[in-house]
């Protein structure tokens, strides 16, 4: 079955632009989980515009919680560009990951200028420095997922790095609506992925529209969504639309 994490960032940056908790991640992200989210995704970022250390740590500790034996397979998953420098209360995505154990870290190579991520890693210049980071985390027994374009010879230097998954970068399918073209070559790099070992995830504005065609993609595990999905939550309800989600992947389950 295709997993659903729901990223929370965008619960956190409508908390920061007032003072106090208010709304509370946790509380969002437990309706969430109560709803069949598979999983809980957070990207911390040095700045802090949205998710803080301290809701990683307050996240980990709900989704373990909420791990039972009929929800053996909740995971929560931290994102983050890890040659980010520490800066204040955040400590850099390592340093995170060691405090709380997620089940899954994707590295993601976004700037702090960045708004948002807009492109996968370049192996070809970034594997060197990736070796000893990836090495880090698994020794701490964390799946490692890194956030990839659908280029079948970069998935290949992904797969000589020893990590388990890739998160294919959906923004560019996402805003070409409906190219069959670039949809197909996602489907290639899906297909290339599986076939040579690597578990596929995907995430970025995937919504209810899109996510129909591409939840069809050879070998998808998981998809990780976060903006479309809070944006349906204002019409639908937050519980609604984590379903609403959820039905249109069992639909498309492999």
């Amino acid at each position: 079955m295709i997993a659903l994490s729901v990223n929370v960032n965008k619960i956190a940056l409508i908390r920061n632009s007032r003072e106090g908790n208010y709304p509370s991640v946790v509380d969002y992200a437990t309706t969430c989980i109560n709803a069949g989210a598979d999983g809980i995704t957070v990207h911390p970022r040095p700045d802090q515009r949205h998710i803080r250390p301290g809701d990683v740590i307050e996240l980990s500790e709900l989704c373990r919680s909420k791990r039972t034996i009929a929800n053996a397979a909740l995971e929560f998953n931290i994102e983050g560009n890890p040659f980010a420098e520490p800066l204040k209360e955040y400590l850099g995505l390592l340093a995170l990951v060691e405090q709380t154990r997620p089940q899954q870290c994707t590295l993601v190579p976004d700037s702090s200028e960045q708004l948002t991520s807009d492109h996968g890693f370049d192996l070809r210049t970034s594997s060197e420095k990736l070796k000893p980071i990836i090495a880090a985390l698994q020794a701490l027994n964390v799946r490692i997922s890194l956030f990839m374009d659908p280029d079948k010879k970069q998935l290949d230097l992904a797969r000589e790095l020893g990590v388990e998954r890739i998160e294919l970068y959906t923004g560019p399918y996402a805003a070409a609506k409906d190219d069959k073209t670039l949809l197909a070559n996602y489907f290639e790099a899906s297909r290339h992925a599986t076939d040579i070992g690597l578990g596929v995830n995907a995430g970025h504005d995937l919504n209810l529209h899109n996510l129909r065609q591409f939840a069809t993609a050879p070998g998808l595990l998981e998809v990780s969504i976060g903006h479309a999905l809070i944006v349906d939550a204002i019409d639908m309800g937050l519980a609604p639309a984590v379903k609403a989600y959820k039905t249109l992947l069992e639909k498309h389950d492999h």
